[in-house]
């Protein structure tokens, strides 16, 4: 099992960066961040808060490593044209010497579309539009040239130079819905998602389902998995959070219960846990305190 860092993006970039010195140095795969503009309210309203924009704190992060490899979790093609995401990548790939995935996802986050006016399309026109976004950004990483023509992208002989340092730059899409699962089969090398084992399991039988459909054999595709974490010895705070709204996607109790639930992710198939440092303490010490305790004394016990 492969162990990565996600970084909240309110974090000051300095801290990041010294998070992504610590992951490189370490046994860490990956070190992933939020491609988002301020904090979700769920709604259209909005609330002050520092978010930092990920391809700007991406090119700082493989300037300070050398191992760990590092993607945005996940960029919407709600927002980003494929063209430009192509190139980006391409460019960080070769900016982190082959360390570079890109992650995908079809755009969810309605008050930053709200505020900057970009349309957050119904979701069977926002999947339509991901999935010309994706097969439009496969051709361009893997192709000297790409044209395609569709109901949302005219591309005409589009170039993608310079090249990928990877012979083929993995792209990862983050989702659970059946539909966006068939294209991930189809186009992506990585699949992402949430959730504790429990729900885990029940959306790794969709992801194999749809693999199945496309003709795609779910073993060729990487996968991964992030839940909250919760290092937590008192019961009774315990299952307070295990029956809170994120109880579905919160593994919370002593080290001994975090291996046992971990170990469900390997039995279920899954390649990598993505570890977030939402819950992991309230400043930048205390969270690098608990990433260094996860790394010391519950990552080695996993098979």
């Amino acid at each position: 099992m492969k162990f990565s860092i996600w970084p909240n993006p309110s974090r000051p970039p300095a801290e990041v960066l010294d998070l992504a010195r610590f992951a490189d140095a370490g046994d860490w795969h990956c070190l992933w961040y939020a491609d988002h503009y301020m904090p979700n309210t769920g709604a259209e309203s909005l609330e002050p808060g520092d978010v930092h924009e990920c391809w700007t704190i991406l090119p700082a992060v493989a300037a300070v490593t050398e191992r760990v490899r590092l993607g945005p979790l996940v960029a919407p093609t709600s927002i980003h044209h494929p063209a430009l995401l192509a190139n980006r990548a391409a460019t960080l790939d070769r900016l982190s010497n082959g360390r570079f995935t890109l992650g995908l996802g079809a755009g969810w986050q309605i008050n930053e579309h709200r505020a900057f006016g970009i349309d957050l399309e119904v979701p069977g026109a926002r999947v339509s539009r991901f999935e010309e976004s994706i097969e439009i950004i496969r051709s361009m990483l893997d192709n000297d040239r790409t044209t395609f023509s569709g109901e949302f992208y005219e591309i005409t002989d589009a170039p993608c130079e310079p090249r990928p340092v990877q012979d083929r730059l993995p792209i990862l899409v983050g989702t659970g819905s059946p539909r966006m699962l068939n294209i991930t089969a189809r186009f992506a090398q990585e699949w992402n998602t949430w959730g504790a084992p429990d729900l885990a399991a029940e959306r790794r039988q969709v992801f194999v389902d749809a693999c199945e459909s496309a003709g795609t054999d779910p073993a060729s595709l990487h996968t991964s998995v992030q839940a909250l974490v919760f290092m937590e010895d008192d019961e009774a705070e315990v299952e307070k959070l295990r029956s809170s709204d994120m109880g579905e996607r919160t593994i919370a109790g002593s080290n001994d219960h975090i291996v046992e639930q971990l170990g469900r992710y390997v039995e279920q198939g899954y390649d990598e846990v993505i570890v977030p440092d939402f819950t992991l303490g309230a400043t930048s010490a205390e969270r690098l305190d608990a990433y260094h305790r996860f790394a010391e004394d519950i990552a080695p016990q996993v098979p």
